[in-house]
């Protein structure tokens, strides 16, 4: 009796040894994430006095889209450090906005390489069980089990070229450049099956130049901001025998 209660004892601490470190057979992500970006610099925009937290600088005459793709690596369970690389374009004009009657209009097209860390402050329970890792859970069953959430920030660079209409090119300050960007955000996944994740991301990025619409204004108090909302998918991949993803 005490030999089968010992045994027990023993293949339960086996177990849940086994599915702690579960997190270690899958160390490499994939993903791509593809949505709206946002920017705010001088060209654009409303004065404080109208502008109630800003909500009317978000206009769909604003509005481009970019698309985002990353390669994770899992340091800890509830940590990873990514290389992302960010392609699109911004958009920014006079209309609407509170210098109307300048009429400056600019479309700026960018790729911003980036090096981040990601802090899982909410990590989901379904990854540590072995049933799970082995494809016999699948689906949006247990939804509150299936979820992370995460924080994120890092160091990048904005590659990005410029340019104007007829009364902004005539007074542009600069057609192009490479910057440095701080990126921050926060994201949330849905751990759908044992390959794949679907999430949201939302991040803002905090340049080092006021020249991303190409225009720096002499009232310009601070340097340009952008912001993506994006949708994204994760493919998980195996770590090989020798620490390396694994393709097969």
């Amino acid at each position: 009796m005490k030999r089968s209660f010992l045994t027990l004892i023993l293949l339960c601490f086996i177990i849940s040894f086994t599915n702690a470190q579960l997190w270690k057979t899958k160390r490499y992500e994939a993903s791509v994430g593809i949505g709206p970006s946002f920017f705010f610099g001088d060209i654009g925009g409303y004065s404080k006095g109208i502008n109630v937290l800003g909500i009317r600088d978000f206009t769909l005459k604003q509005t481009r889209f970019n698309i985002n793709v990353n390669a994770k690596y899992k340091i800890l369970e509830d940590l990873n450090i990514r290389l992302s690389v960010t392609s699109g374009v911004f958009h920014a004009t006079d209309i609407r906005g509170s210098n109307e009657s300048r009429l400056y209009e600019a479309t700026t097209f960018f790729i911003e390489p980036a090096l981040i860390g990601e802090y899982y402050f909410i990590k989901n329970k379904r990854e540590s069980s072995y049933l799970f890792s082995k494809g016999h859970q699948t689906g949006l069953g247990g939804i509150f089990k299936s979820l992370d959430f995460y924080v994120f920030t890092g160091i990048g660079g904005c590659s990005y070229s410029v340019k104007g209409n007829s009364a902004l090119e005539a007074i542009m300050t600069k057609r192009g450049g490479f910057n440095a960007v701080i990126p921050g955000g926060v994201g949330t996944n849905l751990i759908y099956s044992s390959n794949f994740n679907f999430g949201l991301e939302l991040t803002g990025r905090y340049s080092f130049s006021d020249n991303l619409d190409g225009y720096t204004s002499q009232y310009s108090s601070s340097n340009d901001v952008y912001y993506f909302f994006n949708f994204t998918i994760t493919y998980k991949l195996k770590t090989g025998p020798n620490g390396l993803p694994s393709f097969r």
